[in-house]
């Protein structure tokens, strides 16, 4: 049942702070403000302040390791509840979009992608229509997180053209199903430069440079010579949260790339 208007200025519940959690998660941090459309769709749906949902997510950001490194300072002095939610789900990723999804359905929001049933984790209905829902939540959820953190630009070009951006797996959808939703196992990358990434003949190092395949590097097409080969042994944009996982780097060094 949604908030009644007491609810403005009451202690947030656990419920209302994961569907604050996983907005953290899709925006940049810099767009969380009272203005920003996801704000105030959030605040509507919880029937709180744009301004105080604002408040909520830069409360996350104080216990974010990558802004810190970032010398980025979210809002002190949140609650050891927030704390508590930033623990259970900032490496559950699966578990977050589904019960982010199941409370969504339950304050009655207005989605553009549909909500999972709220008893997803048992029986329900034919097992394709649930795992196709299931899979559309993951990637919803995957490509918001990977763009935001990369401030919607292609991570080798900086390209910010939104359209062609792709948050690319680093190991593939179909290798580890844990992966899937994980934001640190993935890039945001132009069209392009995730077919390369995809075919093995870019990858990145583990100091985060780029590294092109030798079959690239002799190609004296002008295309190539132009538009990819100058971003050899380049360095990536770095991510303003969700670092690449070198595990997953390693992964796709060892087994995709060409060398």
């Amino acid at each position: 049942m949604r908030a009644q208007p007491s609810q403005y200025g009451q202690p947030w519940t656990r419920d209302e702070l994961v569907l604050a959690f996983d907005l953290y998660c899709r925006v940049p941090f810099k767009a969380t403000k009272a203005s920003n459309p996801a704000v105030v769709e959030l605040a509507h749906i919880l029937n709180r302040s744009p301004a105080g949902v604002a408040r909520k997510l830069g409360n996350f950001g104080a216990f974010d390791p990558e802004l810190r490194k970032r010398r980025i300072v979210g809002l002190t002095h949140g609650s050891k509840l927030d704390r508590e939610v930033w623990d259970e789900f900032h490496h559950d990723w699966a578990k977050l979009i589904q019960r982010a999804a199941r409370l969504r359905a339950h304050f009655r929001a207005d989605l553009s992608i549909a909500p999972l049933p709220s008893n997803i984790d048992g029986p329900q209905g034919p097992s394709e229509r649930v795992a196709s829902a299931k899979q559309r939540l993951h990637q919803f959820f995957f490509r918001e997180a990977v763009l935001s953190s990369y401030e919607s630009s292609c991570c080798v070009t900086g390209l910010r053209v939104r359209e062609v951006l792709i948050a690319s797996h680093i190991v593939p959808w179909s290798e580890d199903e844990r992966r899937r939703a994980d934001p640190t196992n993935g890039l945001c990358l132009s069209a392009t430069f995730d077919r390369l990434f995809d075919a093995g003949l870019l990858t990145i190092e583990s100091d985060l440079t780029i590294r092109l395949s030798r079959q690239l590097q002799g190609q004296s097409e002008r295309a190539v010579a132009t538009l990819v080969l100058p971003y050899h042994r380049q360095a990536i944009k770095r991510p303003v949260r969700f670092m690449p996982c070198e595990e997953c780097l390693q992964w796709h060094r060892q087994n995709v790339f060409r060398g």
